[in-house]
């Protein structure tokens, strides 16, 4: 593995959830608290920050300058970021990207550098523009020292780029125990891809957006069980850190009391034993035996959403019903968190679904939470 791979730490620090002093405002980041999370997470041996372009519309990249870049020394930690092209209105703004972002960072090179969420049609976008040259170009210059790319794809369309790119470095591809076997996610089979073109996996959504740390107590009582002392969350890490090829795994965290129980757990890994991995088994098949909605929370649904409908709320909350079987306790929530947009607000335009990576048909589950909450 390349030495600047080895040196990276295996739990890593996603910045796509940032705690708020607004919630209604995603660029009113809480500097303060976010300065604590990062000199906490640094002083527990991590040093791999993941951030974009667009998370919290740019304040992210922001606050990681203000709050990482100039308080500690360049070498002691890693960034990466992305460039979303496929939502950019042309080329010239998509290949603007990269100046913006080192200047919000405060930095003059950015460690790990992805094309955001290729796939699809979005692939295009990222060929038809050129963006793979101009990453290699932006590497020969010092302005990136290592490229690579994130996907929400299948193991087919991973092969392709892969194939079609020998020049990519590393892959983020969304790998967790629930979505291992998944028709949809297939993690299993793009861990494999990865491995047969010798790349190396940065892991996002390790807990499924949060699902895996909050699951039902008939749902969890398998693990509990077996292992009652371990958190919900050190499962889902633990499933992530043991694959052989992972680079990292990221955690998007919230609160310094996150980081926290993150570094505890990560410092306290260890293999799965026989019967550990036998309960995450049963618990497995407990939550495909859900019918659950295979939402992550990445929220490209709700950009441009005429409505401004809190769909990715609403997705989690037709979730949380199915897995705590209590439609008063979910229909409580729904009256706080689908505020603005709410389901019913929905006009049927179809642009949430032409955004979702998983292939959601957001429409239809819109409809079904009309019916169960309002």
């Amino acid at each position: 593995m390349n030495s600047d791979f080895a040196r990276v730490s295996k739990l890593g620090f996603g910045c796509m959830r940032l705690p708020q002093t607004d919630p209604k405002d995603p660029t009113a980041i809480d500097i303060e608290h976010v300065k604590q999370m990062v000199d906490t997470y640094l002083a527990g041996g991590g040093n791999y920050f993941d951030t974009a372009f667009v998370y919290h519309n740019g304040a992210s990249e922001k606050a990681l300058g203000e709050a990482l870049v100039a308080r500690h020394p360049r070498e002691s930690y890693t960034i990466a970021t992305k460039c979303l092209a496929w939502a950019c209105p042309d080329e010239k703004t998509a290949k603007s990207n990269l100046p913006t972002s080192l200047e919000r960072l405060g930095t003059d090179y950015i460690d790990f550098y992805l094309l955001h969420n290729v796939g699809g049609k979005r692939t295009k976008v990222f060929d038809d523009w050129g963006m793979w040259d101009f990453a290699q170009k932006a590497k020969q210059d010092g302005l990136i020292r290592h490229v690579g790319f994130s996907m929400h794809d299948g193991p087919e369309t991973l092969d392709r780029v892969l194939t079609d790119h020998p020049e990519m470095e590393f892959v983020q591809l969304q790998v967790n125990y629930l979505d291992w076997e998944s028709p949809v996610a297939q993690s299993r089979r793009c861990m494999e891809v990865a491995a047969e073109h010798d790349v190396p996996v940065i892991i996002m959504e390790p807990a499924r957006g949060g699902m895996l740390v909050n699951l039902a107590d008939r749902v969890a009582a398998p693990l509990v069980a077996c292992s009652p002392e371990k958190s919900l969350a050190s499962w889902a890490y633990r499933f992530c850190y043991n694959l052989p090829g992972v680079l990292t795994v990221l955690s998007g965290m919230s609160t310094i009391d996150q980081v926290r129980q993150n570094i505890a757990d990560f410092k306290a890994n260890e293999p799965f034993s026989p019967e550990e991995t036998e309960a995450l088994a049963q618990t497995r098949e407990i939550l495909e035996s859900i019918a659950a909605i295979p939402c992550t929370n990445c929220r490209y649904c709700v950009k441009g959403c005429p409505q401004e409908v809190a769909i990715p709320e609403i997705m989690g909350l037709l979730n949380l019903e199915a897995q705590v079987e209590n439609n008063k306790f979910v229909s409580d929530l729904y009256s706080w968190q689908a505020k603005p947009g709410r389901a019913s607000d929905c006009i049927e335009c179809g642009l949430c679904e032409s955004m979702c990576p998983q292939q959601i048909g957001i429409i239809e589950n819109l409809k079904t939470a009309v019916e169960h909450f309002e």
